[in-house]
């Protein structure tokens, strides 16, 4: 038996914005129910976080998601068992009033799972986890403890990465979960495994931090546990670097993305304004010029693989050289994290 499975899918993300909501639309348009629909997959596993905001819904925002995900999935006759996320709860210490249960309620193919239950796909068992809160806490470990196949979670686990890059190093101990076959789980959007744990990451970038980090959804098969990734190709992040002495780079690639524009060389400035005009031109959702390069070597310049995250490699080896201090990598993982939400700041 073949189950297609999403996690982190944040409907409404970014304030509700409808450019990025378009941009959501084309996975679903052009990847993944077209993989649904010429495979013949009729069950899907949500791992939670379906929709982005706790406290309310944009009325905007869940007509188009209801229209680009959910209608087409009654109308593939695919049932998805979903457990409610972090983003879904409304209260921190209960899961009781979550977003899929009072929104979905319409779609009789669409199944909320909000307390630890077993069941079984494909003569295999799987333990679905929602997100533990203080008031499930004792039960979800207990019930952990007590159940072993498969795992569908949306845990916080120590020692993975929430970004790339920077570990979590609080939340719960990978242990509690190690004689399970499989645990797959959302939160992190971040793509990792290790052992026998799985993040699945989310299927589409969101952040700027997201640049360049692979996204889709996987396929599992029940019958021997391969767990196959599906690419999402649209990018919604790009960064140009300009440099004018080589061509100059159609603009029309970039067309209502989030576009940096990085000056490693400029002397016409007749061109360069050029480029500029024809981003707008082409509905640039958000436009940042940078042009102070002091922190780079110059060799590193010309390097096609030029890594913006060289500043966190400069703070780790500034932290590195101070004698006196004592945890450093604790402060370095500050830094880290500190830098990924300075990236992401809406001005």
């Amino acid at each position: 038996m073949k189950i297609a499975i999403l996690t982190d899918t944040h409907f409404g993300a970014r304030n509700d914005s409808q450019h990025f909501d378009a941009y959501f639309r084309k996975f679903y348009d052009n990847v993944f129910f077209p993989y649904l629909d010429k495979h013949n997959i009729k069950t899907v596993f949500h791992l939670g976080d379906v929709f982005d905001r706790r406290k309310y819904i944009n009325f905007a925002t869940l007509r188009s998601c209801k229209n680009y995900f959910f209608d087409p999935l009654h109308e593939l006759n695919a049932d998805m068992w979903v457990i409610p996320g972090n983003h879904d709860t409304y209260y921190k210490n209960t899961n009781e009033v979550n977003s899929p249960d009072l929104l979905l309620q319409e779609y009789s193919n669409i199944h909320i799972i909000d307390k630890c239950k077993e069941i079984t796909f494909g003569e295999r068992d799987f333990s679905f986890i929602p997100w533990i809160c203080p008031e499930n806490h004792a039960e979800s470990l207990d019930f952990l403890k007590r159940h072993k196949g498969v795992c569908l979670a949306h845990f916080e686990l120590m020692g993975f990465d929430m970004f790339r890059g920077v570990a979590n190093e609080a939340g719960m101990d990978r242990e509690l979960v190690k004689h399970y076959d499989m645990v797959l789980t959302g939160h992190f959007h971040h793509r990792s495994t290790d052992d026998n744990v799985y993040y699945l990451g989310s299927p589409y970038e969101m952040i700027w931090t997201d640049f360049e980090d692979v996204r889709g959804f996987h396929i599992l098969d029940t019958d021997t546990l391969e767990l196959t990734f599906i690419e999402n190709p649209h990018r919604i992040f790009h960064k140009i670097y300009y440099d004018d002495r080589k061509p100059i780079v159609d603009a029309s690639e970039y067309k209502k993305c989030c576009v940096k524009v990085i000056v490693v060389h400029k002397t016409d400035y007749q061109k360069f304004d050029k480029l500029i005009d024809s981003l707008y031109l082409n509905e640039v959702i958000e436009l940042t010029i940078h042009e102070d390069f002091s922190e780079f070597e110059s060799e590193a310049l010309d390097s096609e693989n030029v890594n913006i995250e060289d500043t966190m490699t400069l703070l780790s080896e500034y932290v590195d050289a101070v004698e006196s201090m004592k945890d450093k990598e604790r402060l370095k993982t500050l830094l880290k994290t500190l830098y990924v939400e300075a990236q992401n700041l809406e001005l």
